[in-house]
């Protein structure tokens, strides 16, 4: 995966793949936030294959751009109560309000959590390339992504973390998480 530093120039028909891509992810999750509670949506949920075979469901992160990141603030809103029902809401009013707003503020790269003992996690690691299959309100994207496991400091790492804490009390340091980074030029849509 490259570093978010990095400049991609992407020809005319995969960019436009991914802002629509994103402008979708963004209103799946908004509306998931506003009207479902912040529950996982089916748009926010693919199947993930590794060659044809699917291997599970996985819940995935959407993650904002560093140069966007709200890291601090959900970090602050983890370590301010130990109370997980005071945590969760103060997460949905973060994200229902303005979090979702603008796809451009936003990377590609998708992440995902996993337990410490994850065979799911050590085998799509171990296959370092896979697909997901996303499909909500009549709109399906398979996206084609290279595969790796998160280090410490990674800031997609630490996003996704602070993220999936304000929703999961049980939810360890320890846990694995995945980074896809995606391949526009082998994914596609339809819808």
């Amino acid at each position: 995966m490259r570093p978010e530093s990095n400049v991609v120039r992407l020809d005319g028909a995969n960019a436009e793949l991914r802002d629509r891509f994103l402008r979708w992810q963004c209103r799946v999750r908004q509306i998931a936030m506003r009207r479902h509670e912040g529950r996982p949506t089916s748009g926010m949920t693919p199947v993930v294959a590794t060659g044809d075979e699917p291997v599970a469901r996985i819940v995935t992160v959407l993650c904002k751009l560093p140069e966007h990141s709200v890291t601090m603030e959900l970090r602050h809103l983890a370590r301010r109560t130990h109370d997980p029902a005071e945590r969760r809401e103060s997460a949905l009013k973060l994200f229902a309000e303005r979090h979702y707003q603008a796809a451009k503020e936003f990377s590609d790269r998708l992440t995902a959590c996993f337990p410490p003992d994850s065979a799911t996690a050590g085998r799509l690691a171990a296959a370092r390339e896979c697909r997901l299959d996303f499909e909500q309100f009549g709109q399906r994207f398979r996206v084609q992504c290279t595969v790796r496991r998160l280090s410490e400091h990674n800031p997609l790492r630490e996003a996704t973390f602070w993220h999936n804490l304000l929703f999961n009390p049980m939810l360890t340091a320890d846990s694995i998480i995945l980074g896809f980074e995606p391949d526009w030029g082998r994914s596609e849509a339809e819808g």
